[in-house]
């Protein structure tokens, strides 16, 4: 029965399936099997329950520590509905993005008016991210998804000048333990978490067959155009803490359960002792 349920190779969930019911009933069979001979059987159940709880509790909390195992969602950059790409520096007032309106002359050439916004958008909380910086590619690659789906430009068209970020306070995420808020574990709810890209269009390159291929410039006579976007953390630790600490509250019933019952028998075997 075994050799033929192990053949079965034409459908992998179904394999998969069986596999697990197979390993259960073997691996934790087998365990109460053991412990009932020699506890009984409610007592064995018990037993064996217990130690299962707290093994899947031990592995789940490695789990929730290394971020491994069962996971959740990954984080990802979600796109600021109504307000993903903004056109010009003049309308991040009115997305949010900025408290006080840049204003722009015709005079002024783009460079200037990204000048003039980095100027105000650092003094306002906000922070540059440093280029070599893993956020600033995670945060460039998300804004170029975002870019073509809208159609403001198409691949190779423009350049990413900056990348602005909100530098989170202290308290950002919570609740957290220790003196300095160090452990952090248990901080289930964040503050939002936004991302601001910068891109300015190239100017138009003539090619000529036969020849190598310029490098694009800037051109700074177009308006730079700006990425709004929000980050989703996810729920990368969420299986594993559901686990760890439903396991661990099971466990520790089991615990309480056997406590009393051995309780019990110590007042029982007291009792008929003090008769005798």
């Amino acid at each position: 029965m075994v050799a033929t349920l192990l053949a079965v190779t034409w459908e992998f969930e179904l394999r998969g399936v069986l596999t697990v019911i197979l390993g259960t009933v073997v691996w934790m069979g087998s365990i109460y099997l053991i412990l009932g001979t020699n506890l009984g059987a409610r007592l064995g159940f018990i037993v064996a329950f217990a130690g299962f709880f707290g093994w899947m509790a031990l592995m789940a909390g490695i789990w929730w520590v290394y971020g491994i195992g069962l996971k959740g969602d990954v984080p990802t950059w979600e796109p600021v509905v109504g307000s993903t790409i903004i056109q010009d520096v003049e309308l991040l007032h009115e997305a949010g993005v900025i408290s006080e309106p840049i204003e722009v002359t015709d005079e002024q050439s783009s460079e200037e008016a990204a000048a003039m916004l980095e100027a105000q958008i650092t003094d306002e909380g906000w922070e540059q991210v440093d280029p070599s910086a893993p956020e600033y590619g995670q945060a460039q690659a998300s804004a170029e998804v975002y870019i073509i789906e809208e159609g403001a430009f198409e691949a190779g068209e423009y350049a990413v000048t900056a990348v602005y970020e909100v530098d989170p306070p202290h308290d950002s995420a919570f609740p957290k333990l220790g003196p300095n808020g160090e452990f952090d574990w248990i901080a289930f709810w964040h503050s939002p978490y936004y991302t601001v890209v910068e891109v300015a269009p190239y100017e138009e390159v003539l090619t000529e067959p036969g020849r190598a291929p310029v490098t694009p410039e800037i051109d700074g006579e177009q308006p730079r155009q700006y990425v709004y976007m929000i980050r989703d953390l996810g729920s990368l630790r969420e299986p594993a803490a559901l686990i760890c600490i439903g396991s661990t509250i099971i466990f520790l019933g089991l615990c309480l359960l056997l406590h009393r019952r051995d309780r019990y028998v110590a007042a029982n075997l007291a009792r008929k002792a003090a008769v005798a």
